[in-house]
């Protein structure tokens, strides 16, 4: 009976626990309240976390086109001497592969390539002979996502690791393919770093370069660029550094040897250019109507179902999201184009409560 006590009580303390650290993050909203007021409500509670070290970022709510809160919270890196503001620009981690996907549109626009076209016809040697690009952009293409434990075998060979040496490390492995192209969704780094590799081959330019001229200088995104231990410089304007907190000490997190590739991630940004980025999606001077479409297709699998993601994008039935998550940052972008609405949320301090966060605001706002 003791014993049975005991448990009743260590199961009640802990389920008190855990409703505790849930009410931490509920974002209350009064039924009835008006935009303004909701839009008010978010920017306190976002204040309280940031303050309570919950959170440290920028917000960007949109409707219609519109931006109407725009507000970092925070601090811009681990020293805690600039503050954070609607232009200072993020690490998006794996919100960067629909950058990577525009990229690969915009070959496919001036007529460079078919999304059809077989990847070994621009990278030599390949070894995966009936994967496509649209495989790779589709996550679909059954090669195994191998690019980072290759990179750590092979690390006392490597300074820092580029997209042509992760390739070549990929072809040299020619390692099985775990499925044929869309016999199955499958989650993968290397389909994408695989895909920036192909922008160089075809384009005969850093993918830095070529993101820079042909997507984000036209756009008018002057706080967006590639970034990586490749990039001539050591630092940019804006650039926010990484950081995690632990035991109310702010202490930086640095990148290491493999982050020298990019595509399935090293896309910095800040909220005011995500909101360029946001009417990207829906019309834009660079791409067709009919090509913008193909990003957010749900591709048809090899057993006549479908999967879910799209172009970098995962695609639902109102819209589309992506998430992201790589050294200290944690990023969220979703679209709901039925309303016209949409939330971006981008953290740099490791914060492993962001989706939560996220949630909470999608839930009253998309």
């Amino acid at each position: 009976m003791i014993k049975t006590q005991s448990l009743f009580w260590g199961i009640f303390v802990i389920l008190l626990v855990l409703s505790s650290c849930r009410d931490e993050f509920d974002l209350e909203i009064p039924n009835g309240a008006s935009e303004q007021e909701k839009i008010e409500l978010v920017d306190s509670w976002l204040s309280k976390l940031q303050k309570d070290q919950k959170f440290n970022g920028s917000v960007l709510l949109i409707r219609d086109g519109q931006s109407m809160l725009a507000k970092g919270y925070g601090f811009t890196s681990h020293e805690k001497n600039e503050q954070l503001t609607a232009n200072s620009s993020f690490r998006l981690a794996s919100v960067s592969k629909q950058f990577t996907a525009a990229g690969i549109m915009l070959l496919k626009e001036k007529g460079s390539i078919s999304y059809d076209d077989l990847v070994s016809e621009y990278i030599e040697n390949f070894p995966y002979e009936k994967v496509t690009i649209r495989s790779l952009l589709n996550q679909c293409s059954g090669i195994p996502d191998i690019y980072i434990e290759l990179a750590l075998e092979n690390k006392d060979n490597i300074n820092v690791l580029t997209n042509q040496k992760a390739t070549e490390l990929i072809i040299n492995e020619n390692r099985s393919a775990k499925k044929e192209p869309f016999e199955k969704f499958e989650y993968s780094n290397t389909n994408y770093i695989l895909l920036a590799r192909l922008v160089e081959i075809v384009s005969g330019k850093s993918f830095e370069d070529y993101m820079k001229e042909e997507l984000f200088e036209p756009l008018g995104m002057e706080n967006t660029r590639v970034w990586n231990l490749l990039s001539a410089e050591t630092d940019f304007t804006n650039k926010c550094g990484g950081f995690k907190i632990e035991g109310g000490v702010y202490k930086e997190v640095l990148p290491d040897f493999v982050d020298g590739v990019a595509g399935d991630g090293a896309v910095f940004s800040s909220i005011n250019d995500f909101l360029i980025w946001d009417k990207f999606w829906y019309e834009n001077d660079l791409l067709s109507s009919s090509n913008l479409a193909e990003a957010f297709k749900k591709p048809q699998l090899n057993n006549g179902k479908s999967s879910d993601y799209g172009f970098g994008w995962v695609v639902t039935d109102d819209g589309a999201w992506h998430n992201g998550g790589w050294l200290a940052a944690r990023t969220y972008y979703s679209r709901n184009t039925k309303n016209g609405t949409s939330i971006v949320v981008l953290d740099n301090s490791s914060n492993s409560d962001l989706y939560e966060i996220a949630e909470e605001i999608g839930n009253i706002w998309l």
